[in-house]
């Protein structure tokens, strides 16, 4: 792979809940966004939804959004668009509005994509250099939304740990965009999708800029079920390797012992090491190590017998099988009926009492949606539950009888 403008880059800067708007726009002409994004194309905004239910650090944040907007908008750029994608865990409708992302799209009369609808085609894609992986996990062809070939793309990540891949960011972003529905499959081989779905962006988009936000950040069990902390800090680049190193970095991890990072170096579709990494703005030396740690939930754990662990053999029949809406409700019973109710809600709670919290606040109607436990989840997750413990059973039936 070849150069391309901001390589190696990254624009790093603290900020506060009074200056955020225009920090976010200093940011981004230090990190030379218009330089990395045309005026000539559309600019979609790939806003990220980890959850339906706001918690700190899990989604794009409404300053974050609103701050880009306003930015863009300044400089010129006329054509923007949302996107937003849906998973088999989270509701996009409910969470764009929980969210309040909808409240600023709305604001400044922005259209979104909502590629999760059937109107939108979706076609066979086969880049110039060969997949790493996609395309033996999805032996009949590798498809991705016909209306994000062509615009430019800016992704909109938050600072945060992740179960399968040790930190997520500005790669991490593009898996719900560029991938459908079965985007769950590739989970045993994250590492190698996500360089395959850089390679696939740097092919199809004229231009790609990612703005990180860490005023909230997550340690723990994320994408979800995190510890949340004020880090008051805002990333910048047109490098996705690059702002996910740095993003690692502040975090306390090493970004080359991170597999993604280091084969995306490797591959020479960004840059990995932050001995090679310009950082303009905030001296991130001066920031004291995060300390971060990345854990298991008990849903994760489960998630990884079957994708490198015991009950790998039986990995088609429990997530590419009739029988795969199991997992959905397991996940759904796991953090809408247990952990956000008993652990998760009084974390908000103390978020909203916090700078950032009463900023999240201030938006759209004031209202902070704090669920309870769904029924219908219920049903289901104890259905899926019994499913499970059932095929479990069998499992160790079968083991037993081979001894």
């Amino acid at each position: 792979m070849g150069s391309f403008p901001g390589k190696g880059k990254v624009a790093v800067l603290k900020t506060s809940p009074d200056t955020v708007l225009d920090d976010i726009g200093n940011l981004m002409r230090l990190a030379n966004v218009e330089t990395a994004l045309s005026k000539e194309y559309v600019t979609g905004l790939k806003i990220n939804i980890s959850w339906q239910t706001w918690y700190p650090a899990c989604s794009s944040t409404p300053w974050q959004l609103e701050g880009v907007i306003k930015t863009l908008r300044e400089m010129g750029y006329e054509r923007l668009l949302g996107v937003h994608n849906d998973t088999v865990v989270v509701d996009t409708t409910v969470g764009e509005i929980n969210n309040k992302h909808k409240y600023v799209t709305d604001k400044y009369q922005v259209p979104c994509l909502y590629l999760y609808e059937e109107k939108f085609d979706w076609i066979k894609y086969q880049p110039k250099t060969p997949y790493l992986i996609l395309d033996k996990i999805y032996p009949d062809g590798v498809y991705i939304p016909k209306d994000l070939l062509g615009i430019n793309i800016l992704h909109l990540p938050t600072v945060k740990t992740h179960v399968f891949t040790t930190i997520t960011g500005a790669m991490k972003n593009a898996f719900g965009g560029l991938l459908h529905r079965n985007r769950h499959w590739t989970h045993s081989e994250i590492h190698k999708t996500l360089i395959d779905l850089l390679m696939i962006q740097q092919e199809i988009h004229p231009g790609i800029f990612a703005v990180m936000d860490g005023t909230f950040a997550g340690d723990g069990p994320g994408p979800r079920a995190m510890r949340w902390h004020e880090k008051d800090i805002l990333l910048a680049s047109s490098d996705q390797v690059a702002i996910d190193a740095i993003s690692a970095k502040l975090q306390g991890f090493d970004p080359m012992s991170i597999p993604f990072i280091r084969m995306a170096h490797e591959a020479g579709l960004g840059i990995g090491n932050p001995q090679e990494i310009e950082i303009v703005g905030y001296d991130i030396n001066q920031e004291p190590d995060w300390h971060f740690v990345q854990e298991d939930t008990f849903a994760s754990r489960g998630q990884k017998a079957i994708y490198h662990g015991p009950l790998k053999p039986f990995e088609k029949l429990l997530l590419q099988s009739p029988l795969v809406p199991w997992s959905y409700f397991a996940s759904n019973l796991y953090h809408n009926v247990y952990w956000y109710p008993f652990i998760g809600r009084k974390r908000v709670l103390a978020a909203l009492q916090t700078k950032w919290g009463k900023l999240f606040q201030s938006y759209g109607d004031g209202e902070v949606v704090l669920p309870g436990m769904d029924p219908k989840t219920v049903r289901q997750g104890l259905t899926g539950l019994g499913l499970v413990t059932a095929l479990l059973g069998i499992f160790f039936w079968l083991k037993s009888r081979k001894k």
